[in-house]
């Protein structure tokens, strides 16, 4: 087991009270504090876990905005013969979120997008997987009062 404060493994613990706050330390420690009990070890059979057989990253399905949308939405419109006023009328939006759009100042969202795709029956979603890769670990152990107390004294 290890001791809270100083790190150290030892094989029996104390259960102490050091200035309020209950902590499990080694012998040496104890004496900072109150000891309230000695700590002792339940045995804990380990449960079984079924492996999983598809560990690896995993892969999801993310919509995007294409890149050249402000283009597309503003030739699309043009060639519709619609004004950027008109063309906010018929898809309840304000003319100045329009020319926002069209200017490459604003990217609006998914849902808005889906809006000006419907109407203007042009594509501006397209879909991209992205895999995420699990995290190594980079410290394994515990980190200690004592880890604490020794970066403050640096």
């Amino acid at each position: 087991m290890i001791c809270d404060m100083c790190g150290t493994e030892t094989e029996g613990l104390f259960k102490t009270n050091i200035e309020g706050s209950e902590l499990n330390v080694c012998e040496n420690c104890s004496k900072f504090g109150k000891v309230i009990s000695e700590v002792r070890i339940k045995e804990i059979k380990p449960k079984k876990v079924k492996e999983d057989k598809t560990y690896g990253p995993e892969n999801e399905i993310v919509f995007v905005i294409v890149e050249d949308y402000a283009e597309k939405i503003r030739k699309r419109r043009e060639e519709l013969g619609l004004k950027q006023e008109d063309f906010a009328k018929k898809i309840n939006e304000k003319q100045a979120l329009i020319h926002k759009i069209e200017t490459g100042h604003f990217e609006p969202s998914v849902e808005l997008t889906r809006k000006i795709e419907r109407f203007l029956k042009v594509r501006l979603i397209e879909q991209k997987e992205v895999v995420h890769e699990k995290a190594s670990k980079e410290k394994e152990g515990y980190f200690t009062i004592g880890d604490i107390i020794n970066i403050k004294n640096k």
